[in-house]
């Protein structure tokens, strides 16, 4: 059902390497990964998933607002994470050269067709 979205979402950023829709307790909505690929991006939002947990709670505590966006840069690659909904977020891998403002504008752009279908 989201297959479309993910896939185009990750062949129109430039390093784009796979996406995912996941809900906070790791469960994978829906997933896509380029064929040439062979990163495990389920286990790596499944991983960040308790992260984003506690970023949440930490953002409540504080009092500085609900959790929009979340990023991870590593050596090997970037992860961006944008909340759809208060349970389920979306992710999009790239590689660490990759177009990160280009990925988070298309995250932008495909969030509300997203959370339609949800």
């Amino acid at each position: 059902m989201f297959t479309e979205h993910l896939k185009k979402l990750v062949e129109d950023v430039d390093g784009g390497i796979g996406s995912l829709i996941m809900g906070l307790d790791g469960i994978s909505v829906d997933s896509y990964l380029r064929e040439d690929e062979s990163a495990d991006i389920t286990t790596i939002g499944m991983e960040f998933s308790f992260i984003l947990t506690q970023v949440r709670k930490a953002g409540e505590i504080l009092e500085i607002g609900g959790l929009q966006e979340f990023t991870v840069k590593a050596e090997k690659l970037t992860l961006i994470v944008r909340m759809l909904t208060d349970e389920y977020f979306l992710a999009l891998m790239i590689a660490s050269d990759g177009n990160f403002g280009k990925g988070r504008f298309f995250m932008r752009l495909a969030a509300p067709r997203l959370i339609a279908e949800l």
